[in-house]
């Protein structure tokens, strides 16, 4: 019998394993990816304190369009990067979540540079 994998338990295991090697810090928080098959979402997360500093997302009033593409993976990105100069963030660790560095989530992180945020 063939056996299935299950794609999200294996990203999921990916994650943990990122997660024991990279940390936010006060000074440096952690740029969070999750990726749904219609949305993407951002958050800047201060491990230390355990509390989200800034979000960003396609489901916001403001995003305008389809929000499970390139384009709105971009749009995130850049927004994020403005909230989170507003807050004096300027470096960041980046945590793709266990997916990999290619499509949306390259998009939102090179968006995120375009926006100001260094990693």
């Amino acid at each position: 019998m063939v056996k299935k994998t299950d794609k999200n338990k294996s990203r999921l295991k990916r994650h943990l394993r990122i997660r024991n090697k990279i940390e936010g810090t006060a000074n440096r928080p952690r740029l969070s990816v999750f990726r749904s098959a219609k949305n993407i979402y951002a958050q800047i997360i201060d491990d230390e304190r355990g509390f989200t500093l800034v979000s960003a997302s396609t489901l916001e009033k403001d995003f305008s369009g389809n929000g499970g593409n390139k384009d709105a993976a971009r749009k995130v990105g850049v927004n994020i990067a403005k909230k989170a100069l507003a807050e004096n963030i300027n470096e960041v660790v980046f945590d793709r979540g266990g997916y990999l560095f290619h499509g949306r989530v390259k998009e939102l992180a090179e968006g995120a540079r375009e926006g100001g945020l260094k990693f």
